[in-house]
């Protein structure tokens, strides 16, 4: 099970999650959220050896010059969160950097979206339509959607229900507000991260027996 943690600040977060080897480490540059990331910061990335860790900028609806300007050189993955068609998609593929092209998923009809992308993202990311609210995907849906390595899940994912996603079949989850402080939207709790993660390592465990 690989494992994306989003939402994080660059100067509080990142040696953490490198040191926990989780997979995927996502900074959201969006600035209606309140774990939008100062373009600032991205320098701050640069002072990591991120190792097996990955870098993902989480954009909505980018330009060519957002992209060309802060996230090329900086990033290894862009997670493409809004209308992108998959025109768009191809467009940004071709500036040399890996794509997640997130699918919103609230009823039957939107499961088959990602049909439109799976052979241009490098990875799917299925998600709920509630954007900030941290609501899941309802579990009639959930049945529906396809499994493997391409494809991930997002939405109100926390160290409670992680058992239940991987029996459901899901090898890559995304989390962001189920390992935050109490009431602190943009605050990670690095206790919470640790939890799970050690949560994650003892799944990975028992199902490679």
């Amino acid at each position: 099970m690989k494992i994306k943690i989003c939402g994080l600040n660059p100067t509080r977060d990142v040696q953490l999650c490198i040191d926990l080897k989780v997979n995927y480490l996502g900074f959201v540059f969006y600035e209606k959220s309140p774990r939008n990331t100062d373009l600032k910061e991205i320098n701050v990335l640069k002072k990591y050896n991120p190792k097996t860790s990955n870098y993902v900028s989480v954009c909505v609806d980018p330009t060519d010059t957002f992209i060309q300007k802060n996230i090329l050189g900086n990033f290894e993955y862009i997670q493409l969160h809004g209308s992108e068609t998959s025109e768009r998609v191809k467009e940004i593929n071709k500036m040399g950097i890996k794509v997640i092209k997130t699918i919103k998923v609230k009823e039957k009809e939107d499961v088959v979206l990602y049909k439109n992308y799976e052979d241009i993202a490098d990875l799917i990311l299925f998600d709920s339509t509630s954007m900030e609210k941290s609501q899941s995907i309802p579990i009639d849906l959930l049945r529906m959607l396809p499994k493997g390595e391409k494809f991930g899940l997002a939405g109100a994912i926390n160290l409670e229900n992680i058992r239940e996603y991987s029996q459901l079949g899901f090898d890559f989850l995304d989390l962001s507000s189920g390992l935050e402080r109490e009431n602190l939207k943009g605050y990670k709790d690095h206790h919470k991260i640790k939890k799970f993660i050690d949560k994650v390592n003892e799944i990975n465990e028992n199902t490679s027996v």
